[in-house]
């Protein structure tokens, strides 16, 4: 199973796919940031963000996308961002027809480290270590979607298997428009 990590950011939004095989082993795939100027207009980052992460979908051909969940933080705007990136990705594997999962970040932190508060350190290096890297992941955007990508292909509980109700009205609507 490929599984396509996204941890969602209006600056910088990281990626990071593996390949889950047997007995829990993973292995890397693709890594990286998708990055948008906080001097543009907001719809212009939510564009570049959009156009960007479809490139990595349609690339790297995902089974299952992991996201991890919004939670309210002190910074409003800072979480009105982070969600936003992430209905642009829900949006993009509806559209593909690929399942979709939601973890919170310490769920992520304690299927990789075994600890739900482990710092950020902590996590990439352990991400490193799971993966066989050389290198440790950078920036840490990048190790936490690969974090994202290697608990859900450990811990599982896919949203949807099959096409949805909404992916099947969204395939419908695309349908209606190419008649």
């Amino acid at each position: 199973m490929r599984v396509l990590g996204v941890d969602p950011g209006l600056t910088r939004c990281g990626f990071g796919v593996i390949e889950s095989k047997a007995s829990r082993s993973v292995e890397f795939v693709d890594v990286g940031v998708v990055r948008s100027e906080p001097s543009l207009p907001l719809h212009e980052r939510l564009l570049i963000i959009r156009n960007e992460l479809a490139a990595v979908i349609d690339r790297t051909k995902p089974d299952v996308v992991a996201i991890e969940r919004v939670f309210a933080q002190h910074n409003v705007r800072s979480v009105m961002g982070t969600a936003q990136v992430a209905g642009i990705t829900l949006v993009l594997a509806a559209e593909r027809g690929i399942a979709v999962a939601l973890h919170t970040p310490s769920e992520v932190k304690a299927a990789v480290t075994g600890y739900g508060r482990a710092d950020k350190n902590q996590v990439t290096v352990m991400v490193a270590k799971i993966l066989g890297l050389t290198e440790l992941p950078k920036p840490a955007d990048a190790a936490d979607a690969l974090a994202l990508a290697i608990c859900h292909a450990w811990k599982g509980s896919v949203v949807s298997e099959t096409e949805t109700p909404a992916q099947r009205a969204w395939r419908t609507a695309l349908d209606k428009g190419r008649s």
